[in-house]
């Protein structure tokens, strides 16, 4: 094919176009090209399809109330002594009653769409031959509609765009915005689409029909004259048939005189008669399809050629192959499940080729189980000081019986011990589940690749996911047998068994070489509970060091706005309310202090679960632990300042008693 743009002269362009259109549409795909066209865009009963058969000076579309065009009509003019049709999908058939054109038109969308209004991207290649055309390739597109009428799913408007934008945004296609004169222009879909595209206007082509239907005494001169909504290739004004004319079989011969007529008789059209109606526009659109094809032709050629030289490349491999040996589909199916296995190792390895950046995945994931949500889940495992104590006061008792012991028994010891290592079965057991799963995933993932092949692809995951789960089972065992391992034997001679002589060692030596403040975290975080007259709910920056919790004006950490020591704070969840979307969790004082001004609570909100998570996984690093007492919802605390009823709820300083007592009940029932 590379060779056919060598010795091809201008005049030949188009129809060059025209034959890799052919090849394309015969191969049933596009080989990932673009090839230069004209795309004909515009609202329904625009006038379309009068500006097309006008252009062909035939009747050959389907007509009628509502969506008439449900597939993109490509429609391949050729100039040629004879006239008559072909279709693509009627090879060798020729079409000389274009009557019979409608019919195959109507009959093929059917085919594909069926018979109730729906639409399809396939396209009708259509190429007529005929002695008044000009070569000119048109695509003609569905009219943009509004409402689904009878049998059409609801979402037919974004269907019918999305289709639109498919042929429109290409950078190779030329847009052909047809608008009726008799509508504001500013309301016309087809430029509104066209603008998204094409925001200069250079690719746009403006087309506007039903001149003489305006309002008499107005006139579209400032459209036309392309100072209104300009467009680098301008406007070019026609005069349709009416739905009368068509009724009654006007001829389009005697329509295109009365076109030239109106334009010449009309005193605001006379000065640029030459430069309007039909005749004219398949002038201009043979031109500017031309030019635009000779431009884009250069890199066109190296698309088409560096893809030639892939898929020589590629039947270079497959030359000797024979489809029946079955060596071949061997090792097609070893290459295959190799593939699947090396996607695998990349997902988990965290090498893969293709970088997720929407959410955490395969090994990322498994790694923020380990080191976020299993420590996490730990400490939610803290022990209630004064139960603990009364359970060590009970183990004692009952191990010396009627007998008053002198010394604690090391059976009491170990009994306490024993039932809080026990506990640890919970989470390690929650972890592996969580690991597993994500695997899972993660085969999932990896098994789209072979979905070409779905008994293949089910297998594999099968067998796969098969394998996880049984030695999964595996894990539980070793992860059960290692705890009981712990509960077995305690060794208090181990370096890490603080005993009593040299437990107040060991704390003055933690104290020493404690990390200082050292930054554990940093990110944007929403202050979510503090009024809007003292600047909150906003976000701010926020830095999470071994000793406070500081948060600034942006990233540059210049003004900072405050510091909170970490003493004596715990974290408690918030649930979300209805009509917020953020995730929210608090900071409290043990010790029922202030956090943060006169706030009891300071209320934190991300925009994800994982995010959140992460904070909070962050801020037990910093020794801030859960909440133990905490509920998924709580009662904000009443601020140390009443509220103003008088300002909007704010905070006020009056010492009026009957105002505080009206706010405290207004805050109650709130």
């Amino acid at each position: 094919l590379g060779n056919l743009f060598h010795g091809c002269g201008m005049e030949g362009l188009i129809e060059l176009v025209n034959r890799l259109q052919d090849a394309f549409a015969a191969l049933g795909q596009s080989c990932l090209l673009e090839l230069p066209q004209i795309a004909v865009v515009g609202g329904q009963s625009a006038g379309k399809s009068s500006v097309l058969e006008n252009c062909v000076s035939r009747d050959f579309l389907p007509r009628g109330s509502g969506i008439v065009t449900r597939r993109p009509l490509v429609l391949q003019l050729v100039t040629a002594k004879t006239e008559y049709a072909e279709f693509l999908h009627c090879k060798g058939r020729k079409f000389t009653d274009f009557d019979e054109v409608r019919q195959e038109i109507e009959a093929e969308t059917d085919r594909v769409t069926g018979l109730n209004k729906g639409i399809s991207s396939i396209p009708i290649n259509l190429r007529v031959y005929s002695p008044h055309v000009l070569s000119l390739t048109l695509v003609d597109l569905p009219g943009i509609t509004k409402v689904p009428v009878g049998d059409q799913p609801p979402d037919i408007e974004q269907q019918i765009r999305d289709m639109i934008m498919q042929f429109i945004s290409r950078e190779n296609c030329l847009i052909l915005a047809v608008t009726p004169a008799n509508t504001d222009l500013a309301n016309s879909d087809a430029l509104k689409l066209a603008k998204e595209v094409d925001p200069q206007g250079l690719r746009t082509i403006g087309v506007i029909t039903k001149l003489d239907l305006m309002d008499e005494g107005t006139d579209a001169t400032e459209i036309l004259e392309n100072k209104l909504l300009p467009l680098r290739r301008g406007y070019i004004g026609v005069v349709n048939r009416s739905q009368k004319d068509i009724d009654g079989k006007k001829d389009i011969k005697a329509a295109m005189l009365a076109e030239r007529k109106f334009f010449l008789s009309h005193p605001a059209y006379r000065h640029m008669a030459d430069r309007m109606g039909t005749p004219y526009l398949q002038k201009v659109l043979n031109q500017q399809l031309t030019n635009h094809i000779r431009d884009t032709l250069p890199t066109f050629r190296s698309k088409l050629q560096s893809q030639l030289l892939s898929i020589e490349h590629e039947v270079e491999a497959y030359k000797n192959f024979k489809p029946e040996d079955p060596t071949r589909k061997t090792k097609a199916l070893l290459q295959m499940v190799q593939q699947f296995s090396v996607d695998f190792e990349k997902r988990i390895e965290g090498s893969g080729d293709q970088v997720d950046t929407l959410e955490l995945s395969g090994g990322a994931k498994i790694n923020r189980i380990f080191h976020e949500r299993f420590p996490f889940e730990l400490v939610k495992m803290e022990f209630n000081e004064k139960e603990l104590r009364r359970e060590i006061s009970y183990a004692i008792k009952n191990i010396h019986g009627i007998r008053t012991g002198l010394f604690t028994p090391d059976m009491a010891f170990e009994a306490i011990v024993k039932k809080q290592i026990v506990k640890l079965k919970g989470p390690c057991l929650k972890s592996v589940d969580l690991v597993m799963q994500e695997l899972i995933n993660t085969v999932k993932k990896c098994t789209k690749k072979l979905a070409t092949y779905p008994r293949l692809c089910e297998e594999t995951e099968r067998i796969v996911a098969g394998h996880i789960r049984d030695r999964e089972e595996k894990t539980k065992e070793q992860v059960l047998l290692l705890i009981d391992i712990q509960v077995s034997y305690i060794n208090t001679n181990h370096e890490d068994f603080i005993g009593f002589a040299n437990a107040q060692q060991r704390s003055s030596q933690v104290n020493k070489s404690a990390v200082g403040n050292q930054v554990i975290r940093k990110g944007w975080l929403t202050i979510n509970n503090i009024g809007i007259m003292k600047g909150g709910s906003k976000e701010y920056w926020f830095v999470l060091t071994a000793e406070s919790l500081s948060w600034y004006k942006d990233d540059e950490e210049k003004e900072k706005k405050y510091m909170l020591p970490l003493d004596n704070l715990k974290v408690r969840d918030v649930e979300k309310s209805f009509m917020s979307s953020k995730h929210i969790f608090a900071l409290f004082n043990t010790e029922q202090r202030n956090v943060y001004k006169d706030y009891r609570f300071l209320e934190l909100a991300c925009d994800a679960q994982e995010e959140m998570d992460s904070w909070k996984a962050s801020l037990l690093r910093a020794g801030v632990y859960p909440d133990k007492s905490s509920v998924r919802t709580y009662w904000p605390p009443l601020p140390a300042a009443p509220i103003d009823l008088r300002t909007g709820g704010f905070p006020y300083r009056s010492g009026d008693p009957s105002l505080r007592n009206t706010a405290v009940c207004h805050y109650l029932n709130h």
